[in-house]
């Protein structure tokens, strides 16, 4: 079983600070920060774009940016945000119709590869030869599109289809999670886990952090006593 990450969701943040927030989520146990972008196509929202995650690479070194591309047409920004700095390039899979090609584009720019999916799309949708070229699966927990929405509990069971059928392979879970969510995201399999209000919103992010690493690993551990 690949080990718990957890990276915090910088739509939570003080956009004002980035860099900053990013600085204090790593100071507090974070080895990853997740970065929402969204294009106002494939979700209703705008975020950030490349040049703003340029912005945050040159101000807080080895940063590892997991980038989180809720936008249409993802192939026309893998050189752009491998450009930025971009750690892993996670697009969505309801918006390529060549997730294959995509991939290999992805690893061409040395990036690690993430295949999301939406609440509405079935794990059956990730082929054993899409999940096999990827580093990462990502399971969405509210629609993707906006920070602050309620966990969407029904969402778990693809994280426990995906567990069983790729035990070695990064699952994330993003959207509502926190430490009141993270008991069933973790016994389902899930091991990158993204917070955002949770941790960003909290008095003591360390904690928070702590709690959630803590979880993933003691359902790990469970699993693997069985």
């Amino acid at each position: 079983m690949p080990r718990a990450i957890i990276s915090p969701s910088v739509l939570a943040s003080d956009f004002g600070q980035l860099s900053a927030e990013c600085k204090r989520m790593i100071k507090n146990g974070a080895e990853w920060l997740h970065m929402d972008v969204m294009d106002g196509h494939f979700v209703p929202n705008i975020t950030m774009g490349a040049p703003i995650l340029a912005c945050v690479s040159k101000t807080v070194p080895g940063i590892f940016m997991d980038c989180h591309m809720m936008v249409a047409q993802p192939e026309k920004w893998v050189n752009d945000i491998a450009d930025a700095g971009g750690s892993l390039y996670c697009f969505h899979l309801e918006a390529t119709a060549e997730p294959l090609a995509l991939i290999d584009a992805i690893h061409a720019r040395n990036m690690k590869a993430g295949v999301a999916i939406s609440p509405d799309t079935p794990s059956t949708a990730i082929t054993d030869e899409i999940a096999e070229a990827a580093d990462m699966l990502l399971v969405m927990t509210v629609y993707p599109g906006r920070g602050g929405q309620k966990f969407i509990e029904r969402c778990v069971p693809k994280v426990a289809e995906l567990r069983a059928r790729f035990p070695d392979k990064d699952i994330e879970v993003d959207g509502g999670v926190g430490p009141k969510t993270i008991g069933v995201c973790a016994d389902a399999g899930s091991n990158v886990i993204v917070a955002g209000t949770a941790v960003f919103g909290a008095e003591n992010p360390a904690e928070v952090i702590a709690i959630l690493k803590s979880t993933v690993d003691a359902a790990q551990a469970k699993a693997a006593g069985k």
